[in-house]
């Protein structure tokens, strides 16, 4: 038996409003002052600027995270974490056998450019 997914929704009124770029991770630090440990990660999205972001990704160490390309969602409101804030929404899945909320990336399958936008 499979599961039922979400309401329909229309690509104008969802997908379309969302503004989502492939990015470079330059640097990648452990941050405690959030609930749960997390990585703070500096994201050049190149022409779209460099954007600060925190995720838990912290099942990949911090040199393999660093220079990954990412999804991020550009166009969300700054989200207060703890006493971060997190400027952008990298892309993620939960990390197999991880504890909920652990993650690993949503990446392009090729080295794709800097900005570029997902569709």
């Amino acid at each position: 038996m499979s599961k039922e997914a979400k309401a329909i929704v229309s690509y104008e009124d969802s997908f379309n409003k969302l503004d989502i770029r492939v990015g470079r991770v330059v640097t990648v630090d452990l941050e405690t002052n959030t609930h749960k440990p997390t990585y703070k990660m500096t994201v050049d999205f190149g022409k779209y600027g460099t954007r600060v972001s925190y995720g838990r990704f912290t099942q990949h160490p911090p040199e393999e995270v660093k220079d990954k390309l990412v999804l991020g969602v550009l166009n969300f409101e700054p989200k207060q974490m703890g006493t971060v804030v997190s400027e952008a929404l990298i892309l993620g899945v939960q990390y197999p056998k991880a504890e909920s909320g652990e993650a690993t990336f949503v990446s392009p399958a090729i080295n794709a450019k800097v900005g570029s936008k997902l569709f």
